[in-house]
């Protein structure tokens, strides 16, 4: 195992890799998940210390031989996740278990930091360590048709590889795996945990509603850690979350006749620190960072796609169509532009309540679909990809709802099913047949309107 770390510190480690270079990557990463899965059985500890080892190794090559295809703000921003990810497994008695919709400003009010399952649950997938975890959830009971973020996490936990965090607080926002994976890590790891109830119609009496609720977890918050919240100082976290959000969707209105080089997993990223990192000064200096390189990039290159939903960021299938392509590349994901920056900071209670009542996958799958074919616009999107994600409900019941929708307003989209995090239920020959047609068909569609606009300048 010494040679994976030794590895990391070799010049050629930070270079562009390609060809058999990048296969040895792969099976680096492979050895490295295979020791982390071997180790969760025989030695939970030493599991989790080569998980944060290994993690900040990755986190040194982000620091000193980042991804130069990559703005300066991503390559800032895949820093940032990675702090995020490993900040848990150094501290986790000042971490909280957190769904991804979670208001976090409270909990940072007090010093807490995000402990999110999904986050985490990608994080061990990236590092080819999912399998064992998702084996271990489903030998215990759990469903296979729970959603594999949720059991890769609880897998991870059972093992012992994941440390036990100060508390839990979660949400019933959009997704119903909620509902059984927090009850159960609380009875797992003995703590204390906190549930916000989002009702799914959106007017001011369940914003009040939630607001209530909001207050309570203060009380809540203040009691596990001892720390005390003061409104003034939360407000102003609600100030910068504001602009925050304000500010990322003016960045993705001046990209949309921009090219921005796109990886698989830096909308991701955007996606998770958007909602866990919102109201931190991090956060606000990235999408600062933003605005900044957007107005440096080049005029845009090929075809633009909004994804609807998740990610398989680990599909070769998907690389191969859209990774640092010019021939198309995704241009923004549902999951960072959740809410709008319409609340009031100055009443952080309901400010926080209304981006959760009014949250774009709350309710009718109309609203979501409304909220994702505005988002697709303002980036200038040529196409949509709704990934219908295995074991999300939400998503693939509102599969053929949406393409009704997005292809009414002019904008093509295609439904393509697969898994976020559990490569057994990837389908690769059909992703790469079904995405490689799609942006074929999004091609031909733009040559034979610049056809047929030469034919009616000609006449």
């Amino acid at each position: 195992m010494l040679n994976v770390f030794l590895y990391l510190n070799k010049e050629e480690k930070w270079k562009q890799t390609t060809g058999q270079d990048e296969d040895e990557n792969m099976k680096i990463i492979e050895t490295y998940g295979n020791y982390i899965e071997k180790w969760s059985n025989e030695n939970p500890g030493r599991a989790r210390w080569l998980l944060k080892t290994g993690w900040k190794a990755q986190n040194l090559k982000f620091r000193f031989a980042p991804d130069k295809r990559l703005m300066p703000a991503e390559q800032y921003l895949a820093r940032l996740m990675m702090d995020t990810m490993i900040r848990p497994l150094e501290r986790p008695e000042e971490s909280a278990i957190v769904s991804i919709f979670t208001p976090c400003e409270i909990l940072q009010e007090a010093g807490l930091h995000p402990y999110n399952v999904e986050g985490f649950s990608c994080y061990l997938s990236a590092s080819k360590a999912e399998r064992a975890f998702l084996q271990q959830a489903e030998n215990t009971g759990i469903s296979e048709t729970l959603c594999s973020y949720h059991k890769t996490f609880i897998g991870a936990a059972q093992k012992k590889v994941l440390p036990k965090p100060k508390c839990i607080v979660y949400t019933n926002l959009t997704c119903d795996a909620n509902l059984l994976t927090f009850k159960k890590l609380a009875k797992m790891y003995d703590v204390p945990i906190f549930a916000i109830d989002v009702p799914m119609q959106q007017n001011e009496d369940n914003v009040q509603y939630v607001a209530d609720q909001l207050r309570k977890l203060k009380d809540f918050i203040e009691e596990c850690t001892g720390k005390k919240i003061t409104d003034e100082t939360l407000t102003e976290r609600l100030r910068r979350s504001k602009r925050t959000l304000e500010k990322f969707a003016q960045y993705e209105k001046e990209s949309a006749d921009r090219y921005i080089p796109a990886d698989l997993v830096t909308p991701l990223y955007a996606g998770m620190t958007n909602n866990l990192l919102l109201g931190t000064e991090e956060e606000e200096t990235y999408v600062d960072r933003l605005l900044n390189d957007v107005k440096k990039a080049p005029a845009k290159k090929g075809k633009k796609i909004y994804w609807m939903h998740t990610i398989p960021f680990w599909s070769d299938a998907v690389k191969n169509e859209l990774c640092f392509q010019e021939k198309a590349q995704i241009v923004g994901c549902e999951l960072s532009r959740v809410c709008e920056p319409d609340f009031d900071p100055e009443k952080p209670y309901e400010a926080m309540a209304r981006r959760m009542v009014y949250h774009a996958l709350n309710g009718s799958a109309i609203r979501r679909i409304e909220a994702g074919i505005c988002h697709a616009k303002e980036t200038g999107a040529d196409g949509v990809v709704w990934f219908g994600h295995w074991g999300c409900k939400h998503t693939l019941g509102a599969a053929q709802l949406a393409k009704r929708k997005f292809e009414e307003q002019g904008i093509p989209l295609l439904i393509l099913d697969g898994d976020g995090c559990d490569r057994s239920h990837g389908g690769e020959g059909q992703t790469s047949t079904r995405l490689g047609a799609f942006l074929e068909m999004l091609n031909t569609e733009t040559d034979e309107n610049t056809d047929r606009q030469e034919e009616s300048h000609d006449e």
